[in-house]
């Protein structure tokens, strides 16, 4: 893959890591791929050569590329990739679509994580959080039958989400919460595209987000993971991850 139809570069090395490394994200490259050379980048760019060492310096901190003497630049596996690194957090706001692989696996450790954090929620909320649970829930509520409110709709789903991390009332899961952030709007948005696109209705996750919110509010940990859970599994449905279940003909 070449580096043409890629956005101008204007900034420093900070800026031109940016700009390669969300088309990395992106799976401009593949693993394996054979990255562009410095050369290359500086011509494409019109930069310096030291400005594209730095910037590839910091896309083979975070994994993302590795450089071997007599070997040149390749893309590293998904599994290689320092998915926690702040910089990938940063790196990631705004990616309207991510590698099909990185959606997958950061999906398969929500799932794991996100009924565990809403049962601590059950146990650790307290008043504040749960105003700030029922403001995101009442967003996504107001916005859901707009059309034209999607990302808003988007936005509100993201605060519900971090709201359940925050009211965890840990201090890792709630960092984990910040640090994840980016990839979970990356979900979200994934998800009410193909609802968009099936010309299907929000109602059905509305009523599982308030499942989560009622369980929390009620205290009921057993609830709360179960109801997460359900809230994950349609999501996974919708970006494709597993099969929807089949209808019954009975």
């Amino acid at each position: 893959m070449t580096l043409d139809g890629l956005p101008q570069h204007r900034g420093g090395a900070e800026e031109l890591a940016r700009l390669l490394a969300r088309a990395l994200l992106a799976g401009r490259w593949q693993p394996g791929d054979a990255f562009p050379r410095e050369l290359d980048l500086c011509t494409h760019f019109a930069v310096s050569r030291n400005q594209v060492r730095n910037a590839l310096a910091s896309l083979t901190a975070t994994g993302l590329i590795e450089r071997t003497a007599g070997r040149g630049t390749v893309v590293r596996t998904v599994a290689d990739w320092h998915l926690l690194d702040p910089l990938m957090s940063e790196w990631m706001v705004g990616l309207a679509d991510p590698h099909p692989q990185l959606v997958r696996e950061i999906f398969a450790f929500r799932y794991s994580a996100e009924p565990v954090v809403a049962r601590l929620a059950t146990e650790a909320a307290e008043a504040a959080d749960l105003e700030r649970l029922e403001a995101a829930f009442q967003g996504m509520t107001r916005t859901a039958s707009e059309p034209e409110a999607r990302g808003l709709h988007a936005e509100y789903d993201v605060a519900f989400h971090d709201a359940i991390y925050l009211a965890s009332h840990n201090l890792v899961w709630r960092q984990m919460g910040h640090l994840l952030r980016p990839s979970i709007i990356a979900l979200i948005q994934s998800s009410q595209a193909h609802v968009h696109q099936e010309h299907e209705s929000l109602d059905d996750s509305l009523a599982r987000h308030g499942r989560v919110l009622e369980a929390i509010r009620r205290r009921d940990p057993a609830a709360a993971e179960r109801a997460a859970r359900e809230v994950l599994r349609r999501t996974a449905i919708d970006l494709g991850i597993v099969d929807a279940p089949a209808e019954s003909t009975h």
